[in-house]
């Protein structure tokens, strides 16, 4: 039988230097169920928090923000502005409105508008996710080209960065987390189990057995999808994991060689500059 073609990855390589202007800023990257705040200078992640996404008002939103600020003892009058990445509609209104009071002006909003450096290399520009186009962003400027990001969080996507710094689209699919809550309200005799590296793959209990499924099999999902993605694009990618779950699938992993948990945050803070 003829060998098997195998996908290359690359090597994590220097980031380009960007602009020496260093401005601090407010991101908000709200998700369906999770919502993170953190405080930018320039690239660099200073300060981050999470939230349990839902419903509130322009005044809660701005109240949450303002006591944030206080605890880490950081004057609203030293921001220069603020940006906002969404795929939950419902929630968006309330935090642009909250950051244009705390930051004195209007929240650049992450969108196929206000990417304005990067081609968008999908039939419908509007139908891709915002944080999708952060992460490509912050992919090319930081890890370089070609690239694909791994986004572990209500989702799983995949998405991928031509040689030449365009978006070029990817893959969806459910996410761990997501995939494991729908097993435990399907099954009524499998219980919630904590999502770590299990011991051996041949579980000897549920517990054992349901997080070598859901880890283990997460892991070599990202692998397959990422080699064959790999196979498609032309170079060798740089391979980046983000998400509330790269920290646990992405060491179980063959393909991924960069793990930055604050990709999307950071892909918003250069699309801020962008904007400016």
């Amino acid at each position: 039988m003829p060998e098997k073609k195998r996908a290359r990855v690359a090597a994590p390589r220097r980031a380009r230097r960007g602009r020496t202007t260093i401005h601090r800023i407010l991101a908000v990257d709200i998700g369906t169920s999770e919502t993170k705040l953190a405080l930018m200078e320039g690239r660099d992640t200073r300060q981050h928090w999470r939230l349990s996404s839902g419903r509130t008002t322009s005044d809660e939103a701005r109240l949450r923000v303002e006591s944030l600020l206080a605890s880490s003892q950081v004057a609203s009058d030293t921001l220069a502005g603020s940006v906002v990445c969404s795929v939950a509609p419902a929630f968006t209104l309330a935090w642009v409105d909250a950051l244009a009071r705390v930051c004195g002006g209007p929240p650049v909003e992450v969108g196929v508008s206000t990417v304005k450096s990067m081609p968008i290399r999908y039939h419908d520009r509007t139908a891709v996710g915002p944080d999708r186009l952060a992460n490509a962003i912050a992919a090319r400027d930081l890890y370089g080209t070609p690239a694909i990001v791994v986004d572990l969080g209500t989702a799983t996507t995949f998405d991928c960065v031509s040689p030449q710094g365009a978006f070029m689209g990817g893959a969806i699919a459910p996410g761990v987390m997501t995939s494991a809550v729908e097993l435990y309200r399907r099954a009524a005799r499998i219980a919630r189990v904590e999502l770590r590296r299990p011991s051996h793959a041949l579980g000897r209990t549920t517990e054992e057995a349901l997080q070598a499924g859901v880890v283990w099999g997460a892991a070599g999902q990202v692998d397959a999808l990422v080699r064959r993605l790999a196979l498609e694009m032309k170079g060798t990618p740089h391979v980046i994991a983000t998400g509330g779950l790269a920290h646990v699938i992405a060491a179980e992993c063959e393909t991924i060689n960069r793990v930055d948990e604050t990709l999307t945050l950071k892909g918003m803070a250069l699309i801020w500059e962008e904007n400016r």
